[in-house]
């Protein structure tokens, strides 16, 4: 590959963007007009609907009412639209390829590649520059994220001969088809070790896998389990297990409770201060996120009935979502909690690793979730109901080896996230050097009878500048000259009438 012009191949160009088609905004028809909605078949675009790289319908549709009396235009088909306002450009910039003809919301553009120049070449472009459009065009100071049209209109990229975008893109598609294909694949193995993980945590709550086989479907015990917590909606455990309620096998049920700000303290300080957002989804404290102290004094008197200590096991009563449950580590001699979350304290009959298992299996946790009110939006569960709770209760040395089994299983599962989270980076990098070698001309060989991209773009620009119509030129008046003293005593003296030539004429003057 032989370097051109600003380090890129023989035959291709830099260009810009608002040089390779025509660009087209968008508009909202006024919501105060049904006619322009009610019955409406013409697609009407916004960044809700960007969720794929390929389009196949939107969301919204207007009337051809309000195509015509509002702002909106109709965009041709095969067009390349992106997104230029919304809170999603604070990290990427949605685009992708619309095969059907529509209009836009004013947060959307889309542009429609000229003769020449693929539409897929400049979404493709769009997508390899995303962090060169995000640092150069974003507007500063506003509201929302949005991009600025003229610096995205002036940002230039680079442009092979028109034969050689075809080659690029179609072994671009082809290789990242693959790509899709495999992280398709990952998301698969996650829903499924998911899936897996709530079925063996439900079997292991509930005893099935000491008298089972531990295959069978148990979703039916949450369908089957209704209504307050009443024994005889209650399944039934194995033998030697008994059903007890919370508050007999605990020592202690209680939730926390906020202090006033000026006593809590960000970063550092006496005694850790958790909140809903320091229980991970995993199971585990994470006191990473926004660390959160209290003073000895506040722990001890005012947040003294919510002091927790290691081996407590905490589960949020405030949700959405609600029950992400965790075991209190032994980094801190104590802890307290907000009002959001409930501590359980295990008593003699169970031990804190099971009745961690037990508060996170779908089951158990399905039966406290029934029981929610909501109340603005949030979903809250009492610490009541809490304390009412079911716990199913093994002898202590089966709940030791219950354990066991469900440390065995989650670390597996643990191991497969990490490494189905490996392949998902591998993925990104290997998409991101992709698009880098399609753009430099790496991805596939060059050839020299190609008509190189800058006689494409002047034939292009020569097409646009005939196309534009002709403007005739404006017929000035002619400049009065400057009056000479004769012209003006001739204006200040008209001269005569002419004698009459004729009888006739003789006859009318004398009159």
């Amino acid at each position: 590959m032989s370097e051109g012009m600003g380090g890129l191949p023989e035959g291709w160009v830099w260009a810009r963007l608002g040089d390779l088609g025509e660009w087209f905004g968008g508009g909202t028809p006024s919501k105060k007009e049904p006619d322009y909605w009610e019955g409406g078949d013409v697609p009407w675009l916004s960044p809700k609907d960007m969720k794929s790289e390929r389009l196949a319908d939107v969301q919204d549709r207007i009337t051809e009412r309000a195509v015509n009396e509002s702002s909106v235009r109709m965009v041709p088909r095969n067009s390349v639209a992106i997104v230029v306002r919304s809170g999603v450009l604070e990290h990427s910039v949605p685009v992708a390829s619309v095969p059907f003809a529509t209009t836009l919301n004013q947060d959307m553009k889309a542009v429609v590649a000229y003769s020449g120049v693929l539409p897929e070449w400049i979404a493709w472009a769009l997508r390899r520059y995303e962090r060169k459009i995000l640092g150069e065009c974003r507007k500063a100071g506003t509201t929302v994220a949005s991009l600025s049209t003229p610096a995205l209109m002036d940002m230039r990229v680079p442009v092979p001969p028109f034969a050689e975008q075809h080659r690029i893109v179609e072994a671009l598609e082809e290789q990242l088809s693959r790509l899709d294909a495999a992280e398709a694949q990952l998301s698969s193995v996650i829903r499924r070790s998911a899936g897996l993980e709530k079925k063996w945590l439900n079997i292991l709550a509930v005893g099935r896998s000491m008298r089972r086989s531990g295959t069978e479907d148990l979703d039916s015990l949450e369908e089957s389990k209704t209504g307050r917590f009443d024994e005889g909606n209650l399944i039934e455990l194995p033998h030697g297990w008994k059903w007890r309620r919370a508050s007999a096998v605990c020592e202690q049920i209680v939730s926390g409770s906020t202090p006033k700000a000026h006593l809590m303290s960000p970063g550092s300080g006496d005694v850790p201060f958790l909140k809903v957002y320091n229980i991970s989804q995993g199971g585990f404290v994470d006191f990473s996120v926004d660390p959160t102290f209290v003073g000895v004094e506040t722990h001890e008197g005012l947040l003294k009935r919510s002091r927790v200590l290691p081996g407590d096991v905490l589960t949020n009563i405030v949700g959405p979502p609600l029950g992400k449950t965790a075991m209190v580590p032994d980094v801190y001699p104590e802890w307290n909690i907000n009002q959001a979350i409930v501590s359980f304290r295990a008593g003699p009959d169970l031990t804190p690793r099971w009745l961690t298992l037990v508060l996170s299996s779908p089951y158990i946790l399905g039966m406290l979730k029934r029981t929610s009110k909501a109340t603005a939006g949030q979903f809250n569960i009492a610490v009541s109901t809490c304390r009412d709770l079911p716990i199913p209760c093994p002898p202590i040395d089966e709940q030791e080896k219950l354990n066991e089994a469900a440390e065995q299983w989650l670390t597996l599962s643990e191991n497969v996230r990490g490494a189905v989270a490996n392949s998902r980076i591998r993925a990104t990098e290997l998409r991101t050097a992709l698009l880098g070698r399609a753009f430099v001309g790496g991805l596939v060989p060059q050839d020299p009878a190609d008509e190189p991209a800058a006689t494409l773009l002047a034939r292009i620009a020569a097409e646009r500048e005939a196309a534009k119509p002709v403007r005739k030129a404006a017929k000035r008046a002619a400049r009065p000259r400057k009056a000479t003293a004769a012209a003006v005593a001739t204006k200040a003296a008209p001269a005569p009438t002419p004698a009459p030539a004729t009888s006739v004429q003789q006859e009318l003057f004398d009159q």
